[in-house]
């Protein structure tokens, strides 16, 4: 009797399990079922056969989570840096200070308004009467010494992407000593007008050139934009006739160097900054067609100035290329629905507002920049806001000083 009340007592667990393991096979048999209607490799048995699973199968698996990957290493080196610049971001003038700006009627005023501002201390110790070129040039100074930080403190391949923000100021100010030396005019002028984030350690080096064939040695020699000049120049090409031609052939270098370098780094970064350099190439492009109308240059000539990618490559450049005036580039552009909202600003055969539309347009994209994170974008945008905050002083500034508060609001941009 005892033996087979033991014998009872034991089998319940058996029947326990059995009952419970039950839904266990169901859901195996489920789970083969849809395995065998969609196959997922087993990332165990992948590694246990040393064939691992390629980074971007895994990230097929993950339904393309693309900043996810990033988000594990970008703030080892980048998180203290973006998050200073996003700070900086937050110190950008706001529509309500720029209505305040409008309103002043000295500039003892402007100044007495941006003291309130980021830009107090730069402005405190400026004695009166206040000149529009000190206001702009101590507001510059902000910039730079914002960047010259982020410099200091940035690694690789951040401090590189850095430099490149400067390759386009390094541009203008290469133009103006040339310009400089063909008319012989004096190196400490030529310096004074340089932009300061264009400055290079040997620039001074250039203005002291006795000839062209000197300056162009000096240049690929002494500056970061050598390879540039070496690719797109020669000595021939410095004259008066082509500083405008060499200039714009030295930004189409830099911005497609600039693109590939942003297309290397991949991820969140190559997103944003390659739909940024190419709304900025696609710009050069319709300037670079409006400023040619009616000159000598010809429909090559304008072609090769055009910049290899952009939503306007190729098919686009082929378009411009044959304008002969503003309707027909007009014509062009709202062929491209992005465009489209810019030149409806605009009536028919008018060009003087273009570029505060396609500044506009640009302020737009850099705002969205800030939208994500880890990467790095952010930089490149703050850069571009505080220039632009920096033309909308300098505007304000030149119609209060010359008493024309009328015109006041034609050139300037709202960021926020």
């Amino acid at each position: 009797m005892l033996y087979m009340l033991n014998r009872t007592l034991s089998q319940k667990p058996n029947r326990q399990n059995t009952t419970r393991r039950a839904p266990i096979n169901q859901t195996n048999h489920i789970a083969k079922h849809n395995a065998t209607q969609f196959p997922i490799p087993s990332i165990s048995r992948s590694i246990k056969s040393h064939n691992p699973i390629p980074i971007s199968h895994l990230l097929d698996l993950r339904h393309l989570k693309m900043y996810g990957l990033e988000a594990l290493t970008f703030n080892i080196h980048g998180g203290y840096l973006e998050a200073i610049v996003r700070g900086h971001r937050s110190g950008l003038l706001t529509a309500a200070d720029y209505n305040n700006l409008c309103q002043c009627e000295t500039l003892d005023d402007v100044k007495m308004h941006l003291s309130a501002t980021e830009y107090g201390p730069y402005l405190q110790n400026e004695p009166s009467p206040l000149h529009t070129s000190t206001l702009v040039e101590k507001c510059t100074l902000k910039l730079v010494d914002e960047y010259k930080h982020m410099l200091s403190q940035a690694t690789e391949p951040l401090s590189t992407f850095l430099e490149y923000c400067t390759y386009g100021h390094m541009i203008d100010n290469v133009v103006l000593i040339v310009t400089g030396t063909l008319h012989e005019r004096d190196v400490q002028e030529l310096l004074e007008k340089c932009h300061p984030l264009g400055m290079f350690d040997s620039i001074a080096s250039l203005a002291v050139a006795q000839n062209m064939r000197e300056l162009y040695r000096l240049v690929l020699v002494d500056t970061p934009l050598a390879p540039y000049f070496s690719d797109c120049i020669t000595s021939e090409d410095l004259d008066d006739m082509n500083i405008e031609i060499m200039r714009n052939t030295l930004y189409k270098a830099y911005l497609e160097d600039f693109y590939r370098f942003c297309k290397k780094l991949g991820g969140a970064t190559a997103e944003i900054m390659c739909d940024l350099l190419a709304f900025e190439a696609d710009r050069r492009a319709v300037n670079i067609t409006i400023n040619s109308i009616g000159t000598e240059l010809t429909r090559e000539d304008r072609k090769k100035l055009y910049s290899n990618f952009g939503l306007l490559y190729p098919y686009g450049h082929e378009e411009l290329a044959v304008c002969e005036d503003v309707d027909q580039v007009r014509g062009v552009m709202e062929n491209y629905p992005p465009y489209q909202s810019i030149f409806a600003k605009l009536s028919y055969g008018e060009s003087q507002m273009l570029d505060k539309a396609f500044y506009e347009e640009e302020v737009k994209r850099l705002c969205l920049a800030f939208e994500q994170q880890f990467h790095y974008g952010v930089f490149f945008a703050y850069m571009r806001l505080r220039e632009q905050e920096i033309r909308n002083l300098m505007w304000i500034s030149e119609c209060v000083a010359q008493n024309q508060k009328s015109r006041v609001h034609d050139s300037v941009v709202f960021i926020f």
